[in-house]
């Protein structure tokens, strides 16, 4: 990969990293369902005016939808609002690798390889550390709401394998399309038309940048760009790079925010990391 591609890639993870730290503040002025519905909004419109949609089926693109947006983001948010530190919430996400590989073996029957064993045992005892400490910002309702969301994603990524031939930039805002209609349901089931109203009413301006970040850095620049270095380079080369998200989330909470980052949080998070980066060694020598 050309050192000005890679440099692309490293300003992805920056902005998927550094995004938790903005998703906190973006809390401050939003309900977490409506922030996140109007984050897909602001994905889908105006750009999908502009861009034709994939010649997929509606079932994969609605399905995206209500996966990545009602299920991954929308439990996120729910979980980041007061309960998992933001720096805590970029690592245990990424444990939806290890939920994609379970449900790959779940339903596509593929063969669960020793090196994959190792993996998710890495990736467990990280998360079994995170489950059995306090850090005073993270509550078991929270872990289980972010993996509860990571989850989602994991069913998010079979439903982008199963589209397959798809241009994904285009699928990524017609997903974002498919994300709004549930977000907005639950918003006003949940959440209620008077805290709706008050919120947009009030919001602060660094709300609205912190909305216009989720929408533009990190879903049109982050997903476009890492769908067009994908469409470019083997998986193997590329992905690798996901691995400095919960480098760059935890580093910019602890700094921005001040999380503490205590000696078991750093190895849970080592073990995480580690369980990942196994994974991905052994899809690049498969």
């Amino acid at each position: 990969m050309p050192p000005l591609h890679l440099l692309l890639g490293l300003a992805i993870v920056v902005v998927w990293g550094t995004n938790f730290v903005v998703i906190h503040e973006g809390l401050r002025d939003f309900p977490p369902l409506l922030f996140a519905a109007l984050r897909f909004a602001l994905a889908a419109f105006p750009a999908i005016l502009f861009v034709t949609r994939p010649k997929i089926g509606w079932r994969n693109i609605l399905g995206y939808g209500l996966s990545i947006g009602a299920g991954q983001f929308g439990l996120l948010f729910i979980a980041m609002n007061g309960m998992i530190a933001p720096g805590l919430a970029s690592l245990v996400i990424q444990s939806q690798v290890f939920f994609t590989i379970g449900l790959s073996l779940a339903i596509h029957g593929e063969r669960v390889r020793p090196a994959q064993v190792a993996a998710l045992a890495l990736g467990a005892t990280g998360l079994v550390i995170i489950g059995t400490h306090g850090d005073g910002h993270t509550t078991p309702l929270g872990l289980a709401l972010t993996l509860a969301a990571a989850l989602s994603w994991a069913a998010g990524n079979l439903i982008v394998r199963a589209s397959r031939g798809a241009a994904m930039f285009p699928f990524v805002i017609w997903g974002s399309l498919g994300a709004v209609p549930p977000l907005l349901l639950l918003s006003l089931v949940f959440e209620g038309p008077q805290a709706i109203a008050s919120s947009l009413a009030s919001a602060s301006i660094g709300g609205w940048v912190a909305m216009a970040w989720q929408a533009l850095g990190n879903t049109i620049f982050g997903f476009g760009a890492w769908a067009w270095l994908l469409s470019r380079y083997p998986a193997a080369t590329v992905t690798p790079l996901a691995l400095l998200v919960p480098v760059f989330g935890m580093g910019a909470s602890s700094w921005l925010l001040g999380e503490p980052m205590p000696a078991w949080k750093l190895v849970a998070a080592a073990l995480v990391v580690g369980g990942l980066g196994l994974g991905m060694i052994r899809r690049r020598s498969a």
